[in-house]
């Protein structure tokens, strides 16, 4: 039995806000074209009957959408890729996720969602006054209540979701007011995604997530964290939860955590297939779905030549005591989170602060849990 995962990109980068980072705006910008438009019904037809020719009865798939903001490709689009999987005949277990920035979600949206058990990943940046700076709609306005309004919908409905929070080198100083804020907000999932630089960027912007803050926000965190966790409160922290799994569990459950890069088949509107969200661009560009099946496609040349793809690690990586465990981490993710120009690694930091504790962090998990 196997688990495949696929990343659809249904409105390509088309979006309804203007995030003042937005890592998708940069990469698609790199590309010849830099939106593909929304999926055709004939792409999607295509597309799910070759993923299925690599899928036997009793395997699971996993379908995600992104953008861009991928509900631009409307509710229709969703309800024909479902029908498309039901009409399959091979009996696979099914599972479907979409990240969103919330904006359009309204009751209809929400009674799909609930129908299918789609986990949705809504984007909310971790504090008001954060996310109106930088989340913002054409008009230059904050979109925070909007999205507030979301996740009560959410909440309403029942609909299993997660936060995902991008944490800019600003936001990094604000540990406590984020931590507050999913309190007040009962926030039980979040994920923090680092803010990264522009791809082959020659000045750093005011965003980029640095090394030092990095640790600087899970020093704090983790305190707080911990305290909430003594009382019997838990709360779901990715980062967390990823070191505990691979560390006990001996389960990876984040791309790059181990320092090597996956193939996660990002198939954008025009059915072209990419190694990794952070390099969908002309260059790494593997074949199309329409044309070749997920094997197929992983067996290209630019396939292997993006997995072995590897920079040597510096000295300072090579003599870390965690370097079994990391081997220099993501490579998109190397100035935000691992080492920076002064040797200073921000991950190193936060492993030797949750290490030593995790005997002591699962004991108090498993109490929770009873």
């Amino acid at each position: 039995m196997k688990h495949i995962s696929i990343l659809v990109k249904p409105a390509s980068s088309l979006c309804n806000i203007r995030c003042k980072y937005c890592f998708y705006s940069n990469v698609s910008s790199l590309r010849e074209v830099r939106s593909f438009g929304k999926m055709k019904e004939d792409i999607a037809e295509k597309m799910i009957a070759n993923i299925f020719v690599d899928l036997e009865d009793g395997d699971e798939l996993t379908i995600a959408f992104q953008g861009g903001e991928p509900t631009l490709a409307g509710l229709n689009y969703f309800k024909m890729v479902v029908a498309l999987v039901e009409s399959q005949s091979k009996k696979v277990q099914i599972h479907y996720a979409i990240q969103t920035n919330g904006i359009i979600i309204n009751h209809k949206w929400c009674t799909f969602f609930k129908k299918h058990q789609f986990l949705v990943g809504l984007s909310i940046d971790g504090h008001p006054l954060y996310h109106d700076l930088n989340r913002i709609d054409p008009k230059g306005r904050g979109t925070f209540q909007r999205v507030l309004h979301t996740k009560k919908l959410f909440d309403t409905y029942e609909i299993e979701y997660n936060i995902l929070c991008v944490l800019t080198n600003p936001l990094a100083k604000e540990a406590k007011k984020v931590f507050r804020f999913l309190k007040e907000q009962q926030i039980r999932y979040i994920q923090f995604i680092p803010c990264l630089d522009e791809l082959n960027a020659l000045k750093r912007n005011r965003y980029a997530l640095t090394p030092k803050r990095f640790f600087g926000f899970y020093h704090q965190l983790f305190q707080l964290w911990l305290e909430e966790l003594k009382q019997g409160n838990y709360i779901s922290i990715k980062l967390f939860d990823d070191i505990l799994n691979l560390l006990v569990r001996r389960q990876v459950t984040a791309c790059g955590i181990l320092g090597n890069c996956q193939i996660q088949y990002v198939i954008e509107a025009d059915d072209s297939v990419y190694p990794c969200d952070f390099y969908v661009l002309d260059e790494y560009r593997m074949g199309y779905i329409q044309e070749q099946t997920l094997r197929a496609l992983f067996k290209q040349d630019i396939s292997q030549q993006f997995l072995c793809e590897r920079t040597t690690l510096p000295k300072k990586c090579m003599q870390c005591s965690f370097h079994k465990i990391c081997r220099g981490g993501c490579k998109r993710m190397k100035d935000a989170m691992y080492l920076d120009q002064r040797d200073f690694c921000g991950y190193q930091h936060v492993l030797k602060e949750f290490v030593p504790k995790i005997e002591e962090l699962m004991e108090m998990l498993e109490g929770v849990q009873k």
